[in-house]
């Protein structure tokens, strides 16, 4: 079984550093590029959706979450407030109460709505030291949140779509859905006491689940204290789940921000707001790639597409020109010479690549621009033409494609 806390370090992906401390890992080049580049997707996922992107400060008074009601129900997982003069900031458990105070600057009328509001965001939350590993529970978090403000009528199709997005992404990331939940509460008082409230949202995501196919198991005791979610489940190799994305109707902080829209009638009308995360936090998501890739990322995602090995220091400089040629159009390729050890160490060191490109003798003299070329999965292409190289690999980039060496 593939475990992402090993193999983050092992392929300098990410680590720790005591003086940084528990739950608060930084992220080496190679995991940057993986990050950076699923984060890439999933703005350009958003952008094509109809959503547009906001910043919002990762600090925000403590009147802030008592309006919201995190303090209320949810300050044993926030960070203590720091005294900033005479007021009280602190760091932000959650993304949507930014959001709601974003909206409400502005006013708003029917015809704008739904308006998809949509932030690569860091939030903070004081996890216990026991509950930390890896990149899986962590105590900064970067999550890929989005809030649809709508009128009650367009909530069911918002949310839907919602989760068809999060259906492509998982397709395009090769994740397998474990299994769809609708968390609902649970005993205690750690949930807003609205039992309508309840009653309306629930209904609702009911309908986006039997709308959209999918089998779901309702769950008490998951929900967000402000109202019930549908969450979407993975499991890593040994069985044990965890949430990565979510859907969420919430009637109750449009009700605490006091937001409205202005509606055909001229009247004030309370906007519903449909809170989304299509692959969760950023963090979570790549320890779940990780572990089922095993490192080995398909093309698209790998931290390193294309390494260039020169047989000898004769072909460095034949070498270093195609790595060049591969940067300028957007691959993230590298060189490994031979002051890197022999060629076989080579090959062996970048066996996670999903392409290999060897410069002898033979192919730097070639009047046809050739390389030779080795497939991750082990097969050879023999000798092909850079310009052609540089095309497939282009191709399956761009297309996100799982087949390293389609057809041409």
């Amino acid at each position: 079984m593939h475990d992402h806390r090993r193999l983050g370090r092992e392929l300098d992906l990410f680590d720790t550093d005591p003086l940084m401390g528990a739950g608060l890992p930084y992220w080496l080049p190679a995991g940057a590029a993986v990050r950076h580049t699923l984060e890439e997707y999933v703005r350009e996922a958003e952008r094509a959706a109809g959503y547009r992107h906001v910043y919002s400060p990762v600090l925000g008074k403590r009147e802030l979450y008592e309006i919201s009601g995190h303090w209320d129900h949810y300050s044993e997982d926030m960070f203590p407030p720091m005294e900033l003069g005479s007021e009280q900031v602190v760091l932000r458990p959650s993304l949507c109460p930014h959001h709601a105070l974003i909206y409400r600057s502005r006013s708003h009328s029917y015809r704008e709505l739904p308006l998809r509001m949509a932030e690569l965001g860091g939030m903070y939350r004081s996890e216990l030291s026991g509950v930390l590993g890896g990149l899986t529970r962590v105590r900064a978090i970067q999550l890929n949140d989005a809030h649809i403000f709508c009128t009650l009528e367009q909530a069911v199709d918002e949310a839907r779509a919602a989760l068809d997005l999060i259906r492509r992404a998982y397709a395009d990331l090769g994740i397998r859905a474990a299994r769809y939940r609708l968390s609902l509460p649970g005993e205690g008082n750690k949930y807003v006491a609205d039992p309508e409230l309840w009653r309306r949202a629930t209904a609702l995501l009911e309908q986006v689940l039997e709308g959209s196919g999918v089998a779901y198991e309702a769950v008490a005791g998951e929900a967000a204290f402000y109202g019930p979610k549908i969450d979407v489940q993975i499991a890593d190799r040994a069985g044990r789940e965890a949430t990565l994305s979510t859907v969420q109707i919430d009637f109750h902080q449009p009700e605490r921000f006091d937001l409205h829209y202005i509606g055909a009638d001229g009247a004030r009308h309370r906007p519903v707001m449909v809170h989304r995360s299509v692959i969760g936090s950023v963090e979570r998501a790549v320890a779940h790639l990780i572990e089922q890739h095993g490192g080995a990322f398909p093309a698209w995602l790998a931290p390193v597409q294309l390494v260039v090995l020169p047989v000898a220091e004769e072909q460095v400089e034949q070498a270093d020109k195609l790595v060049r040629r591969a940067l300028d159009l957007g691959l993230r390729a590298e060189l490994a010479g031979p002051e890197h050890g022999t060629l076989g160490a080579r090959v062996r060191e970048a066996r996670l690549v999903p392409y290999v490109a060897v410069v002898g003798g033979r192919e730097a003299e070639a009047e046809a621009d050739l390389t030779a070329v080795r497939l991750r999965d082990g097969r050879r292409p023999g000798a092909v033409p850079i310009d052609e190289l540089l095309h497939r690999i282009q191709s399956v980039v761009h297309t996100r494609g799982a087949e390293l060496w389609a057809p041409a």
